[in-house]
């Protein structure tokens, strides 16, 4: 593992389009169709990290807040799963399955999705408001494994919080760390 920080990609970016494989509904879906008219929260993790381990369970708390404001959560894994056969879509199914997820938990096989959002780490955050303009890419909160600090979601729920009530987000935001993408 290998600590990385996100890249911080710049604020007011649109967000890329792609069409992925769901490893929950095992259909190929869009961004197109899945994106709010409020706001899209795209997440970046996998099976395997340390970091995302550690925040499974209030990811799915964040969706499950959100989801009645219309804001849309999806996650991507865009691992080698050749070399990290935890990433597998199989294996990703059955995480999804057991942390109950209530987004697509999408896999970029090709990698060419996190490098569009030049994703570097897992977690990577990226909150887009109903214009698909990026408003908020940073860190869930201070909490790490092992660090001892609650794990509360407070600089994502503040972000999110800030959009649907069209307040302005603040532009000094956090970058994420966690473990780096597995490229290929």
């Amino acid at each position: 593992m290998a600590l990385t920080s996100s890249n911080m990609l710049p604020l007011g970016t649109i967000a890329p389009d792609f069409t992925l494989f769901d490893t929950v509904s095992e259909k190929k879906l869009s961004l197109n169709e899945l994106k709010s008219d409020k706001a899209t929260l795209i997440m970046f993790i996998c099976n395997h990290c340390p970091y995302v381990k550690h925040m499974k369970e209030e990811l799915v708390r964040i969706a499950n807040d959100y989801m009645q404001d219309d804001v849309l959560v999806i996650a991507i894994s865009s691992n080698d799963a050749e070399y990290y056969p935890e990433d597998a879509p199989d294996l990703m199914r059955k995480d999804a399955k057991k942390f109950e997820y209530p987004f697509p938990y999408l896999y970029d096989e090709t990698q060419e999705i996190a490098r569009a959002y030049q994703a570097a780490c897992t977690p990577d955050f990226y909150l887009f408001d109903k214009n698909m303009k990026l408003v908020y890419r940073g860190q869930l909160d201070d909490s790490r494994p092992g660090n001892e600090i609650p794990l509360t979601g407070k600089d994502l729920r503040d972000a999110i919080e800030d959009l649907l009530k069209g307040n302005p987000i603040a532009e000094n935001q956090v970058p994420s760390v966690g473990c780096n993408i597995k490229w290929k």
